[in-house]
């Protein structure tokens, strides 16, 4: 096939990528580098299948050029990180929904699948745990920017949904839960690399609140196949699906975990949300899936526990040193 990744430089982007040239698949990239780097597709220069090119998905006339040439659109280009969105809520709302609704608009004009990613922010403060699709969202004030991104994808789903019911564009929506793995940056607020870089050098480990908030992580290669194997299955089409792994830890269990499994001296740190970000910072006090929905469709079960999920950023993290 031919398949157009936006955002395909970034994280989960170039995993993908990757995963589908070896499958022999021409890829299609497109990432302005905004939150992607030229280091994570470097390597795959080599296959002489995949093209990319450095450019915002707000280029209309060059992504209906780069969709019009492809089978299906990963749609995977967004402002994420709670970092950058807490201090860019602009670029946040306006990447996220002006980006979205421009890949839409151009795949239904080619009558393109689209694949589009999301995010477990969208449940916000509900705490009915495990999470399930169609449970309610519970948003915080509009005058907590924290909570621009879990509206701005959101709507994003809306208007994918709209799309497939209105126009018949064969959408599939995927929710991910905290997708973790080598090539991750901590830059934007993702807290197993920054832990992990904190371990290695000797640094405190800061755990941003009480530490007794709880995630669950997913390593990129069960998430990467699970967005392959569902843009293969027409059941998928026009549905949500949470993708992520239900093995759930709290943040300061994950901060003394990576200081064992690095074998590091570092201490733990709390840091109240207000120093960390801002004033009146609100959290998610649990996040986890319930995956019986794709299971049922693809047979989805992450493979990688923690533990391998956190020894594989380890050394590759020292790889970088």
């Amino acid at each position: 096939m031919k398949v157009f990744i936006t955002g395909g430089a970034g994280f989960i982007g170039s995993h993908l990528a990757e995963a589908l040239l070896k499958q022999n698949h021409h890829i299609y990239v497109m990432d302005d580098l905004s939150t992607g780097s030229i280091e994570n597709i470097e390597h795959l220069k080599a296959y002489p299948n995949f093209h990319y090119i450095i450019e915002s998905i707000m280029n209309y006339s060059l992504l209906c050029e780069w969709i019009d040439r492809s089978d299906v659109v990963y749609h995977l280009a967004a402002a994420v990180g709670v970092r950058l969105i807490v201090d860019s809520p602009v670029r946040t709302i306006e990447t996220n929904i002006r980006g979205t609704e421009k890949v839409l608009d151009a795949a239904n004009m080619k009558g393109k699948k689209v694949i589009l990613a999301s995010t477990s922010e969208v449940y916000g403060k509900n705490n009915k745990i495990p999470f399930k699709e169609d449970d309610d969202m519970v948003l915080g004030p509009t005058t907590r920017s924290r909570w621009s991104y879990a509206c701005s994808k959101a709507i994003d789903e809306f208007l994918a949904l709209a799309y497939w019911h209105e126009k018949k564009l064969p959408v599939v929506i995927v929710r991910l839960f905290n997708t973790v793995g080598p090539r991750q940056t901590g830059r934007y607020g993702m807290v197993i690399p920054r832990f992990v870089q904190q371990a290695l050098a000797g640094e405190a480990l800061t755990v941003y609140g009480d530490g007794s908030q709880s995630r669950s992580f997913c390593d990129v290669e069960d998430v990467t196949k699970a967005l392959i194997d569902l843009s293969l299955q027409d059941k998928a089409v026009g549905e949500v699906f949470n993708i992520g792994s239900q093995e759930e830890i709290s943040i300061q269990k994950l901060a003394e975990r990576v200081i064992r499994l690095s074998g590091s001296s570092s201490k733990v740190e709390f840091v109240p949300y207000e120093k960390a970000y801002a004033q009146g910072f609100e959290d998610m006090h649990a996040r986890v899936p319930d995956i019986s929905k794709v299971k049922k469709i693809i047979q989805f079960e992450p493979k990688i526990s923690l533990d391998g999920i956190l020894k594989r950023v380890i050394e590759y993290f020292k790889s970088k040193v």
